[in-house]
């Protein structure tokens, strides 16, 4: 075969730095479009971005070449560069350092979608961190509570 082929779609999530909550409606609306540029830009496709003020969730499908650490990478340090330049006084705004990336089926994409498309209904009923938690338990990842929201 003389090509390869390859899609790696991954349901990533991360947070605010603390959880603060720092991304308001109006600047969700002009972050997640600049996120899906960033993931355009870079070979990545964001098939899906949601999320709430203190953190975000993306369907992202990697290309093969991709790890899902440096594309959270290019995705965290471009968007908190555009957010300090584009207003100022979100200086402090910033991503923590870990996050989430769960392997989706082709079969569950549309499920996934919706999930992200329903982040504000779905977060008055549970928190960021039972959301993660529940999450990490339903991919069968191993965690130590204590280390999670440092």
């Amino acid at each position: 075969m003389s090509h390869s082929y390859a899609r790696c779609p991954y349901h990533c999530v991360w947070s605010t730095k603390q959880r603060q909550r720092m991304v308001a409606a109006a600047l969700r609306e002009r972050l997640w479009p600049y996120i899906g540029g960033i993931a355009k830009q870079n070979r990545m496709k964001a098939l899906a971005i949601g999320g709430v003020e203190d953190h975000i969730l993306v369907l992202l499908s990697l290309p093969s070449n991709v790890s899902v650490s440096k594309s959270l990478q290019l995705i965290e340090g471009g968007s908190s560069k555009w957010v300090h330049d584009m207003f100022p006084e979100q200086r402090h705004f910033s991503w923590q350092e870990g996050y989430g990336a769960f392997a989706v089926s082709h079969s569950n994409m549309p499920q996934v979608t919706r999930y992200i498309a329903n982040q504000a209904q779905h977060h008055r009923a549970q928190s960021y961190q039972d959301e993660f938690i529940s999450l990490l338990k339903k991919h069968e990842i191993e965690f130590d509570e204590r280390y999670l929201w440092e």
